[in-house]
């Protein structure tokens, strides 16, 4: 299925060091999964979006640039130029491979609403059995937001009917809702689904449950949901890596640098983008990741499907087999670990600080 990416930074990054350097950038993962559990769908080819905010406080007031194409994100000239030349400290990127709705633009994640960003990973369980009553819960401005066929956007279109309901002005131009705010609103937008689902699901043994990764920002928190309903069974996965810089020390290969306690670089990924181990930890199912300026909150969900033991393992296979569970592979040496005579062709004992 699909696979997105949020990068949010004290400074801004090329896009390209995140959409198309990397050896496992998000474009690269769309037709080379390498970490990929699951082979049903071995490429992402369904479209592509990426939405970043403006360095320019003028062009930023009314929310992100956006751009989203149809054509595989791997062969799309003009995407690659574009990452080339831009920077930004926050981006949320997106590669589809479509369940719900046609090959089109307006089916392409991300969604913007001025400020708002919002993009989504997973399926809404028998949504074409719950679609009517899902729009006849909007408020006419966002059921005639609504322009494709996705139950992604929809579930966009009732955090937005739900934000405002909680006295938010969705249409604010400088946003900034605040993350405790946002968190609020993406725990109750999930409640309506599981409802809504649940009725549907009685009447249908054979129900899959809902796998709802969610990803939103006001263009200053982001807020991020893990989650699957579900008592037994794993999400979609998701990561997040921290660090003082995403640097590249060799051409395509990059890493999460640390060279003090700051959390200036902060990425939530579908699957990671580095191949160390070290760099990514796994956000836990059915929990909430918020980024409150560069700090990062987890928040459990405390509802019918929390496990209260942390040690209970959930069954991955109905995320292998919907293709949206990506590991987090042994890290490799990397030569910018390996002791400078070594990488000269000189005599020393085989060392290593690559972790483990």
């Amino acid at each position: 299925m699909c696979r997105f990416l949020i990068f949010k930074g004290k400074e801004p990054v090329r896009l390209s060091h995140l959409l198309t350097k990397p050896a496992h950038s998000i474009i690269k993962q769309s037709f080379d999964s390498r970490l990929r559990l699951d082979r049903r769908r071995p490429v992402n080819g369904d479209g592509f979006g990426v939405a970043y905010y403006s360095l320019d406080e003028e062009l930023e007031e009314d929310g992100p640039c956006l751009f989203k194409a149809i054509t595989p994100a791997w062969n799309n000239q003009n995407l690659e130029v574009l990452a080339e030349k831009t920077k930004s400290a926050l981006v949320f990127a997106h590669v589809r491979a479509s369940t719900y709705g046609v090959l089109s633009e307006t089916n392409c994640h991300p969604f913007t609403y001025h400020r708002i960003t919002f993009m989504h990973n997973g399926g809404i369980s028998n949504f074409p059995k719950i679609k009517r009553r899902f729009l006849a819960h909007l408020d006419d401005e966002y059921f005639n937001l609504i322009q494709g066929s996705t139950d992604s956007e929809c579930a966009f279109a009732l955090f937005l009917d739900t934000l405002q309901k909680m006295g938010c002005n969705t249409s604010d131009k400088h946003g900034d809702f605040g993350h405790a705010t946002l968190r609020k609103c993406m725990v109750q937008t999930i409640q309506y689904i599981k409802e809504w689902t649940g009725e549907a699901n009685k009447l249908d043994p054979c129900a899959e449950p809902s796998i709802l990764n969610f990803a939103v920002t006001d263009g200053s928190s982001v807020v991020v949901s893990r989650y699957v309903t579900s008592k037994t069974d794993e999400a979609a996965s998701l990561h997040y890596s921290c660090g003082s810089s995403f640097v590249e020390y060799a051409p395509g290969e990059f890493h999460m640098e640390r060279l003090d306690r700051n959390q200036d670089v902060i990425m939530v990924a579908s699957e990671p983008l580095t191949f160390e181990r070290g760099d990514w930890t796994a956000v836990p199912t059915n929990s909430i990741l918020t980024i409150k300026n560069q700090t990062v909150l987890l928040h459990p969900i405390m509802d019918e499907y929390f496990q209260e033991d942390p040690l209970y393992a959930r069954s991955s296979t109905l995320a292998e087999r919907k293709g949206l569970m990506g590991s987090v592979p042994l890290s490799k040496p990397l030569e910018r670990d390996v002791p400078p005579l070594e990488r000269e062709g000189r005599s020393r004992p085989q060392t290593s600080t690559a972790a483990a």
